[in-house]
């Protein structure tokens, strides 16, 4: 049996991400992923409340709320099997039972910049975090650099992500995420 989850890369617009476009030049700078059809089960390393940006850690995003109302987004899909699937829930359900253990990795981010690798226990910001859960399912990215350093733009160039839509995320649950899972529906 095979699953589909998907990457959700975003920009939100909020202060910290117009900060880092300055840097990355790329449109979109924080990424999730997402294990659930119906974009409820959308989790990364980013804000702990939306309201305040300098608290952070393991997240579970709603991505219909305030901090994602406006948001640019690009979405990709991947078809994964079910030993993978269980492999990514497993490792999100472990994050969620000790969520408190876990904080977000500011210095990985400056780090980044300075092309240096720095791997905190328990410390993510968000791309090292899909990345290490793309990587242990065993969903390679295309260059091999340490996943402390891998970038939202690293995981989009992954050979297995398919580019499924490009826009506002607020639309996409308005128009094209209907479409899409009505193309899903097998006819028998």
């Amino acid at each position: 049996m095979s699953r589909k989850i998907y990457v959700l890369h975003t920009d939100t617009g909020s202060i910290l991400t117009k900060m880092i476009k300055l840097y990355t030049k790329n449109p979109h700078n924080h990424v999730s992923i997402v294990i659930d059809d119906q974009f409820n089960k959308v989790y990364s390393f980013g804000r702990k409340n939306p309201r305040n940006p300098f608290v952070g850690g393991f997240v579970q995003e709603n991505i219909r709320g305030r901090l994602f109302r406006n948001a640019d987004c690009a979405i990709y899909c991947v078809t994964i099997t079910e030993k993978q699937f269980q492999i990514i829930n497993g490792k999100i359900m472990e994050m969620e039972e000790h969520k408190d253990d876990y904080r977000y990795n500011l210095i990985g981010l400056v780090a980044v910049m300075l092309n240096r690798e720095i791997d905190r226990k328990n410390a993510f910001f968000c791309s090292h975090f899909v990345a290490t859960l793309l990587n242990e399912s065993g969903i390679k990215m295309k260059n091999q650099k340490p996943l402390s350093l891998v970038t939202p733009h690293d995981i989009k160039e992954s050979v297995s992500l398919k580019l499924i839509y490009e826009g506002k995320l607020s639309s996409y649950f308005q128009n094209y995420y209907q479409e899409y899972q009505a193309d899903r529906v097998e006819v028998i």
